[in-house]
């Protein structure tokens, strides 16, 4: 079984009263044995089907917004492994699940393992105050949430976003990583670092 595995998973998010259907990826990240799953997004009983028979390690967040958390807690009853978030989204993922805690937070360093794979925790807010990205060095990908898709970064147009702050995260956090890192977004398709790089400037000026 390869490494990496990815779903689409479907749903509706909405956003200040005004709904959307919305795809998601998800990533699962692992090997025969065992695996973590980046953001449990709307269909916890597909993903677990994704699974299968392999040991979830824990569920991951790259940050807070429902449509990537709003199957974690279903996914981790089911599956019965912990939960983990950066702290400062805790207040976002209140607002899905208001009755029940992350069960450990995500650190700026840290690196977890899943299976075979190790994924070091990258703080890269910007989109969310406690927005996460995951690097796998020896896979040669970096897993970015909402943080930066092919067509530039992450919206930041709500209260709990910040356009420079997100321009810096992937400046001073993903655009170190090697060129030839592919970039596995939380939508859409799959971008590299060097392109990424090749238009920071550009998304910058023009204030995406």
């Amino acid at each position: 079984m390869t490494p990496i595995q990815q779903l689409r998973t479907s749903g509706v998010f909405s956003v200040e009263g005004a709904e959307s259907d919305i795809e998601n990826n998800v990533w699962i990240v692992g090997n025969d044995e065992s695996a973590v799953v980046i953001d449990a997004a709307h269909d916890h009983e597909r993903i677990a089907r994704g699974l299968g028979d392999r040991e979830l390690m824990a569920i991951v967040c790259t940050h807070g917004h429902p449509d990537h958390i709003n199957a974690a807690v279903a996914l981790a009853d089911l599956t019965d492994c912990p939960i983990l978030l950066h702290p400062d989204d805790s207040e976002l993922w209140h607002q899905v699940h208001p009755y029940r805690e992350p069960d450990a937070p995500l650190l700026h360093g840290e690196v977890l393992r899943a299976g075979d794979v190790e994924l070091t925790v990258l703080h890269t807010p910007g989109h969310t105050p406690g927005g996460v990205s995951f690097h796998s060095p020896e896979l040669g990908v970096v897993f970015s949430g909402d943080t930066l898709f092919p067509d530039g970064p992450g919206a930041t147009g709500q209260p709990s976003s910040d356009f420079p702050t997100i321009i810096a995260s992937i400046r001073d956090q993903l655009t170190t990583l090697p060129g030839d890192t592919i970039v596995h977004p939380g939508h859409g398709e799959s971008t590299t670092i060097a392109e990424a790089a090749h238009h920071l400037e550009e998304w910058s000026a023009r204030g995406f």
